[in-house]
């Protein structure tokens, strides 16, 4: 049965006398950051983009040097771009890595697919946050804590787990409970879940937008009704604490009989066959080559589908709408 930790779980006795290096500032970097530190975990932060050391230091940190973070901690986290990754740690990481340390990671995207391999002699661990950067750091502050998957791809030290569920408590990942998991099923869930739950929502977004504008409702109307409202993401929300069923009990009568009544109208198998091809592209490697290529190329195709996006009317509408919602004088 999968093991799922609680806060109950994790000591941060563990971590007395130990440092953690954040490596990478950013969206995820910095609220972890921050959470560890309120925590009362001594964090070294070292940010490769120059641009963002002001903001380092404007939190209290002090910008320290890849080389000289990687040396002095006994757990280092890497928390730049996936991207970005594989080049920092074969460049400035690896060389000034040394026996008994942790590698961290809150994404297994990397490990998973073979562009990291860490020596035999470091525990490499994962803490994924199950929402976003902002979230982090927001539900540690409230108490709420966050959804989380926690993995040990190498025990090397045989004291792993004490380890990543006491970062894991810092950060306030496990309030929300901690699902064990491995490297491979992380990398893999993150990967279906952006390449087909979420074109699948965009899809039907922008298929519902062009009928209703086509039959003559207000586009003001139209975006409103559909997402900016906030009533769908509301309803996920409910989703997320109550689970779908629970969710959709919450709905009027009206809502729930056209909903169970309409669903077999979108089960088709032509759906489900999409999302296995998804899964396999997935698990076989062949997106994460195809990643690679499109990267290291700077982006060619997705700078193109970009721009082909935000040239249709559908987005300027939509601009005009969220502008529109706005209250009088706000920017």
């Amino acid at each position: 049965m999968t093991v799922v930790y609680h806060d109950a779980d994790g000591d941060l006795n563990v971590l007395r006398g130990m440092q953690v290096a954040v490596i990478g500032y950013g969206n995820m970097g910095r609220p972890i950051a921050l959470n560890l530190r309120d925590s009362g975990v001594p964090v070294i932060v070292s940010e490769p983009n120059p641009e963002k050391h002001a903001l380092v230091e404007a939190d209290g940190f002090h910008a320290t040097p890849i080389a000289d973070a990687v040396r002095a901690a006994q757990i280092v986290m890497i928390l730049v771009r996936d991207e970005q990754m594989p080049s920092l740690y074969l460049y400035e990481i690896s060389p000034h890595l040394q026996r008994g340390q942790t590698l961290l990671f809150s994404s297994a995207y990397n490990v998973a697919n073979g562009f990291i391999e860490a020596p035999s002699f470091l525990d490499v661990s994962l803490v994924s946050a199950k929402t976003l950067g902002a979230a982090v750091r927001e539900r540690f502050l409230s108490g709420e804590g966050f959804a989380s998957f926690v993995a040990v791809a190498q025990d090397a030290s045989r004291n792993a787990w004490p380890v990543v569920l006491a970062v894991a408590k810092a950060m306030g990942a496990l309030r929300g409970g901690a699902v064990e998991i491995r490297f491979e099923q992380e990398a893999e869930l993150d990967l279906f879940v952006q390449q087909a739950l979420l074109p699948l929502f965009h899809q039907a977004m922008m298929t519902a937008v062009r009928l209703l504008n086509e039959r003559g409702y207000p586009p003001e109307a139209v975006f409103t009704e559909l997402y900016l409202s906030g009533e769908v993401s509301d309803y996920l929300r409910w989703a997320s604490s109550l689970g779908l069923m629970g969710a959709l009990e919450l709905q009027g009568l009206t809502a729930q009989y056209g909903m169970l009544t309409r669903m077999d109208r979108f089960s088709d198998l032509k759906l489900e066959r999409l999302m296995e091809q998804t899964l396999t592209d997935v698990r076989d490697g062949r997106f994460a080559q195809e990643w690679s290529r499109e990267y290291n190329g700077d982006y060619p195709r997705l700078r193109q589908l970009l721009k082909q996006r935000k040239a249709m009317e559908l987005w300027q509408l939509e601009r005009e709408t969220i502008d529109a919602l706005k209250p009088p004088g706000e920017a």
